[in-house]
């Protein structure tokens, strides 16, 4: 459990990094909140950060209040960044590099669960583990041009953990690359009885070099 912090100082210029914390913390409670264009800017003095999200981001109705700005939301700068959330809609990601150390246990580059219309663009990702991970509760997943190196690829689950479970659906993989990876393409579950299932995927223009297995679907 991560104990709450001081929370961060919002300005005009984003969001003011929080001196000296080991793991800052910025927590949106349950409810609707109405959000102009924010920035996170680093550099950052802790090699850790975590956002946690239980309420409802909200954008402006009124396009003139972001047509000044670039993004609604950006980081930029920064470093080992967490999101976590529940029910996660309309997400977009571009121009994403995640690196860590290729023998670093359980350093899943993206993962994505209980999330609906998501996109990951034009990404790079070097991890220990799984490049883009994929669990249950996930629908309407567009992953384009993402490069994976010396991990283990894209992977869907591990599925069936539990006896009712929710499903994946809908997801695009297109135009990815894979070098020096464990794996490209994976679909893995758990063979036992499961509500779970995975349904309109498509892999889609992958280039593969020295994988050491390409596809897998286990």
């Amino acid at each position: 459990m991560v104990e709450p912090i001081r929370p961060t100082v919002s300005s005009r210029h984003g969001m003011q990094p929080v001196a000296r914390q080991t793991r800052p913390f910025i927590y949106v409670p349950k409810g609707r909140y109405l959000v102009g264009s924010l920035a996170f800017k680093g550099q950052c003095k802790s090699p850790q950060i975590i956002i946690r999200i239980d309420g409802t981001i909200v954008a402006p109705l009124d396009y003139g209040v972001l047509g000044k700005s670039d993004n609604w939301f950006s980081f930029e700068d920064v470093s080992g960044v967490s999101i976590i959330g529940r029910d996660v809609q309309n997400v977009h990601l571009r121009g994403v590099k995640i690196v860590a150390a290729g023998n670093s246990l359980n350093t899943n580059g993206i993962h994505v669960q209980l999330s609906r219309n998501v996109e990951i663009l034009s990404t790079s990702i070097k991890t220990g583990d799984d490049g883009i991970s994929i669990s249950p509760s996930t629908e309407n997943l567009w992953i384009e041009k993402v490069t994976c190196g010396l991990d283990h690829g894209i992977s869907i689950g591990s599925l069936a953990k539990d006896l009712k479970e929710e499903g994946v659906q809908n997801v695009t993989v297109k135009n990815t690359i894979f070098y020096n990876t464990q794996n490209g393409l994976r679909i893995k579950s758990w063979a036992k009885p499961s509500s779970g299932y995975v349904q309109g995927v498509q892999f889609l223009g992958s280039v593969m070099t020295n994988v050491q297995n390409p596809i897998v679907i286990d």
